[in-house]
């Protein structure tokens, strides 16, 4: 995990870093949802989905080829995509409220995919190239 001093204005992580942090905002949003049946449905599939993209990568580095390595990123596109429309509905339901609170963590949510779908599209490429 890096670790900034006050001093940096830049916000350089890396791509682990960013999604053990995007897991932990999932956490807090899973626990903003109300104690209702749709909510414990939602907080049951979101909590499952949030941390398996950052569980998924982890397994990616440690790829035992280019393959599985694709196969993993896949999966993690799979379960960011899981968790942005879980916050459509949670939006638009406004099981949270303030629902503007959830811009962020949503804008997060749409680079990580953003992130990961450019990271296949290269391993495949490099992939083509041998």
């Amino acid at each position: 995990m890096q670790v900034s001093s006050k001093a940096d204005t830049k916000h350089n992580y890396d791509l682990e870093d960013r999604l053990v942090s995007f897991t932990c905002r999932m956490i807090d949003v899973v626990e903003a949802l109300p104690n209702t049946r749709a909510g414990n449905y939602i907080a049951g599939q979101l909590v499952r989905s949030c941390h398996s993209p950052t569980f998924n990568y982890g397994e990616a580095q440690a790829a035992e080829s280019r393959a599985d390595f694709i196969h993993k990123l896949r999966i993690c596109l799979k379960e960011l995509k899981e968790c942005r429309t879980a916050l459509k509905i949670i939006i638009k339901k406004q099981l949270i409220h303030p629902f503007e609170r959830l811009q962020d963590i949503f804008q997060e949510t749409e680079e990580l995919i953003a992130i990961i779908a450019k990271s296949i599209e290269t391993a495949k490429n490099n992939e083509a190239q041998k």
